[in-house]
């Protein structure tokens, strides 16, 4: 009976127990209800975020550095969005601004991506020459992938033996059709179409001053140069002539404006999907431009003769054609000398176009410059022949103007970007594989330390108490990259901008009317371009023979 009790008393003393918990469950239940009811949707799923850019903020912060080194220091970056807002309008001079305070190797993030900045001479010098192999890459960029349909020797992230050799290829055969001699004549190949658009400009300025009396250069600069490079790639071209080549060229702003470094759509994918108009502009750009290219290349196969090879596509095709090649790997197949020709007219189009554009406008603005120039042409070459680029030693200041336009304008404000094949180390930083790294060249051009006064423009800085080229300044200048990814046409694009500034400044004298006002203000892209101008008059400094 007692055991009966107990048990009895046992079972009622739970019962009690479950019971006052059930109420307690009951009205914790409620108040968390209550709670909830008190806190709207919107409010919870924020509070999600929040807790979500707070993990990503902790992980995105937290690599590993290796024992001994120290970690790449840096700005602090926006979730999501990174330091895009610090970048602003004109990256290269934010980034020089952020080098004051975090030094020649610091860490962006733009978007989520973590990117590499290098400035200062020596520590681009040190990466990209001396460390070649560790920062010979390409990053794997949205806007890379666009350009001849991700085919692009320059833009492609493929940096091992066929790429290698691929371009020693394209070099040696932008060589044999530029700088070397010409069967027809003394001559080189560059200086022969060189000298042909030369006359056709003089030409053409002094009919716009005939008619008009004024005129834009612009577009007539970039009808020379593009026959010059057609010339050398397809044996002739006439820009003018070709609506559908015109079409192009005089858009290679919309080029530039999507390959520049930093495009907010190569590190925040979402981007992509919204109305974009300057990336749909890229995207139709490129497509033109490759198609043009494909239809052209086809067009001169059809008249190919591997016994009478006239141009850069032709030597292409006689390589692709070559059966003793030793190593097939490095060999062309027929559909890639599409995506190499593509390469070589861009970069031999855009970047001389520019330099020659600066040129004259800042003739313009400094006519004691133009002047001094014009003296030297009259004093070594006179006026009874024209230049050639063998008078380019006796014409050292020339050349120092053009190295300045070069140092002063930095109109390629970052190399390509680049990214590592491994993991590395630069100024006992730690450097992993894989990150993007940008190059400002701008810095390295506008450094108070290299130049002294780095905003003046002072073409005489390059030149020797002798009065030659000051080689050893020369070679600090940055405009065409370094090392392993250097720019293949450097050599011919610098003798290109020098041979067209010393035919029109030998017959020709700039000048804007007195009160009109030259903007210089440059619009920031893979190569920065000027306002345009439409007050430029020419005059003809003597008569021609």
């Amino acid at each position: 009976m007692f055991t009966c009790w107990a048990e009895g008393l046992q079972s009622s003393s739970s019962f009690h127990f479950w019971a006052t918990l059930n109420i307690h469950a009951i009205q914790t239940a409620k108040m968390v209800g209550g709670l909830l009811a008190s806190v709207s949707i919107t409010e919870l799923l924020l509070a999600s975020v929040v807790f979500c850019l707070i993990f990503w903020v902790i992980e995105s912060h937290s690599q590993k550095v290796p024992k001994g080194l120290k970690p790449v220091p840096g700005p602090w970056a926006w979730p999501l969005i990174g330091n895009i807002l610090t970048l602003g309008k004109n990256p290269h001079l934010a980034l020089a601004q952020l080098r004051e305070k975090y030094g020649d190797v610091m860490q962006i993030q733009i978007g989520s991506t973590p990117v590499l900045v290098l400035s200062g001479l020596e520590t681009v010098r040190q990466a990209l020459v001396r460390q070649g192999e560790d920062f010979k890459g390409r990053p794997d960029l949205y806007s890379f992938s666009l350009v001849t349909d991700g085919y692009s020797m320059s833009f492609n992230p493929d940096s091992g033996e066929v790429w290698a050799a691929r371009r020693k290829l394209a070099q040696n055969a932008l060589n044999t059709f530029s700088v070397a001699s010409s069967p027809s004549s003394t001559s080189c190949y560059l200086e022969e179409h060189v000298k042909k658009e030369g006359e056709c400009l003089i030409q053409k300025f002094q009919e716009l001053m005939d008619t008009v009396g004024r005129f834009d250069p612009y577009n007539h600069v970039v009808v020379s140069v593009a026959n010059v490079i057609g010339a050398m790639c397809f044996g002739q071209c006439h820009a003018n002539e070709n609506q559908e080549l015109m079409s192009i060229i005089t858009k290679s702003h919309e080029f530039v404006e999507g390959a520049s470094s930093g495009n907010p759509v190569d590190f925040i994918p979402i981007l992509r999907y919204f109305p974009n108009s300057k990336l749909q502009r890229f995207k139709e750009f490129n497509q033109k431009f490759l198609k043009f290219m494909q239809k052209t290349v086809q067009e001169h196969y059809k008249d190919f003769d591997q016994n009478n090879i006239q141009d850069i596509t032709g030597a292409l095709f006689k390589h692709s054609q070559d059966k003793t090649q030793g190593n097939t790997g490095t060999s062309v197949p027929k559909i890639l000398i599409t995506n190499l020709i593509n390469d070589i007219f861009g970069a031999g189009f855009d970047t001389v176009t520019t330099a020659i554009s600066w040129s004259l406008m800042y003739l313009v603005i400094n006519p004691e410059v133009q002047k001094k120039i014009q003296k030297e042409l009259d004093t070594v070459i006179g006026r009874d022949r024209r230049p050639r680029l063998t008078d380019k030693p006796q014409l050292p200041y020339l050349e120092a103007f053009v190295l300045e336009i070069f140092r002063h304008t930095s109109f390629v404000p970052f190399t390509i970007p680049h990214s590592t094949t491994r993991a590395t180390t630069l100024n006992d930083f730690y450097i992993p594989k894989g990150i993007c790294v940008f190059v400002n060249q701008w810095q390295v051009n506008h450094d108070e330390k290299l130049w002294g006064d780095p905003s003046a423009f002072r073409p005489e800085r390059f030149l020797s108490a002798d009065g030659t080229i000051n080689k050893n300044l020369s070679e600090k200048m940055l405009l065409f990259g370094m090392g392993k990814r250097r720019c293949i046409g450097e050599t011919i694009a610098r003798w290109e901008i020098f041979l067209f500034l010393a035919i029109l400044l030998q017959q020709l004298e700039f000048s804007v009317p007195s009160g009109v006002k030259v903007d210089l203000t440059p619009t920031y892209g893979l190569t920065m371009k000027h306002p345009r101008c439409e007050h430029f008059q020419a005059r003809q400094r003597f008569s021609s023979h």
